[in-house]
């Protein structure tokens, strides 16, 4: 349509990138004009982590598209710029040099940045953390010259760095505030198997372990531990969660709870506005509660509700969560949310390495499963918690009954 403003997409990630490929998927041909605050094109953020920052990956293959996709598309690229502000009356966008931008449809894709947690000399500017390609950049320069390596926080981000740390002979602590790694995110089960996993790797994994502070005065040398001890260390990474990018919606008034409210199809309270990505905090039907899912695979799916919904296509969405950790040869897969599992039923050998654990419901339905090395059952349930199956627990853990047979 001549003239027509088309749709803006803050944030030129997994995201925002798959907005606006699946809207000229469905024919959308007015203008899709997609903002970063990086000077990169979009790319994969898992294997910042994993095998980028290990060396094993290739920058050339972080890239999500080549460069003639845009240009093919027809999607304007607005890298290294940053929207200031959303004028809702004026369906605008403001950058920060003050150039307006008019939409007809606004996405927010911009993600989130690595939270920072509020002890002293967290803010140094010698202390890592692990976000942007930039950010592995860093932190890959940093490993290569340090030789003792300390990690704040025993998540999966925490534990990935861990690992490639290891696999390049550095000497790792990992300082967990919580009682287990894996608090906020795994079972007790699979979070002491991969405490195992690590410490027998080498890793000095320490839980029940809050900082008091990050000793750099004016150099990185360890930490401080809040029961006085000192943790000796030339690098120190935060891995300590997301916080997402909220600032812009809540001074355009749209509604924030750790992260932008939005309904069933992506949209905000403003019909005009969406949300997608690790910014978006959605309805899941299945679980009763509103959620922020960190996910590649949320990204993708949830960007294609929203452009579905611009193009007049209604489709709501309640998926199966799922996620994925490499951590040295292993590979953790998890469908569905633990949350109000009422019992666990273990499938497989912890000792050999391969083993899956479900967790079912009070009323028998299969919620989630956390596999590791174990892709049939994890690919089996996520088709099992889509379709509220009931398995027999006795079958389930008996490795001798296919999984499909749960699915019949």
């Amino acid at each position: 349509m001549a003239g027509a403003a088309g749709v803006i997409i803050i944030g030129a990630g997994q995201a925002g990138l798959s907005a606006a490929a699946e809207l000229r998927k469905r024919g959308f041909d007015d203008p899709i004009t997609l903002i970063g605050d990086e000077p990169h094109p979009p790319y994969q953020r898992p294997p910042l982590s994993k095998g980028y920052l290990s060396g094993d990956l290739p920058r050339e293959r972080l890239w999500l598209r080549p460069e003639a996709f845009y240009d093919a598309a027809e999607i304007t690229l607005r890298l290294g710029e940053r929207a200031a502000m959303i004028d809702r009356a004026n369906a605008s966008v403001v950058l920060t040099d003050g150039e307006r931008l008019a939409y007809d449809r606004l996405i927010l894709a911009a993600g989130g940045a690595a939270r920072r947690p509020p002890i002293p000399g967290a803010d140094h500017p010698s202390v890592a953390v692990l976000r942007t390609l930039d950010d592995a950049d860093g932190l890959g320069a940093v490993l290569a010259r340090a030789k003792r390596l300390a990690i704040l926080g025993a998540g999966y981000i925490g534990l990935e760095v861990a690992a490639s740390a290891r696999k390049q002979g550095l000497e790792v602590t990992v300082l967990e505030a919580a009682e287990r790694a894996l608090a906020r995110t795994a079972s007790p089960v699979l979070s002491a198997w991969f405490g195992g996993l690590h410490r027998g790797r080498g890793v000095d994994l320490q839980v029940n372990a809050p900082v008091r502070r990050i000793l750099a005065e004016p150099e990185i040398s360890g930490v401080q531990l809040a029961n006085g001890d000192v943790i000796a260390a030339d690098a120190i990474v935060l891995a300590t969660g997301l916080q997402p990018h909220t600032a812009l919606a809540e001074a355009a008034g749209l509604a924030c709870e750790d992260g932008v409210l939005v309904d069933a199809e992506a949209r905000t309270e403003d019909e005009r506005i969406f949300a997608v990505g690790d910014l978006a905090r959605l309805p899941l039907k299945r679980y009763g509660r509103r959620v922020r899912l960190e996910s590649v695979q949320n990204a993708i799916d949830q960007a294609k509700i929203a452009a579905a919904a611009i193009c007049g296509a209604s489709v709501a969405y309640d998926p199966v969560p799922w996620f994925w950790s490499d951590q040295y040869e292993i590979k953790l897969q998890i469908a569905g949310l633990i949350d109000g599992a009422a019992r666990i039923v273990r499938r497989g050998d912890p000792e050999m390495g391969r083993f899956a654990l479900f967790h079912l419901a009070e009323d028998g339905r299969l919620l989630a499963c956390e596999a590791v090395d174990s892709a049939p059952e994890y690919m089996a349930a996520q088709r099992m918690i889509a379709k509220d199956v009931r398995p027999d627990p006795d079958r389930l853990r008996d490795p001798a009954v296919a999984m499909r047979e749960f699915l019949s």
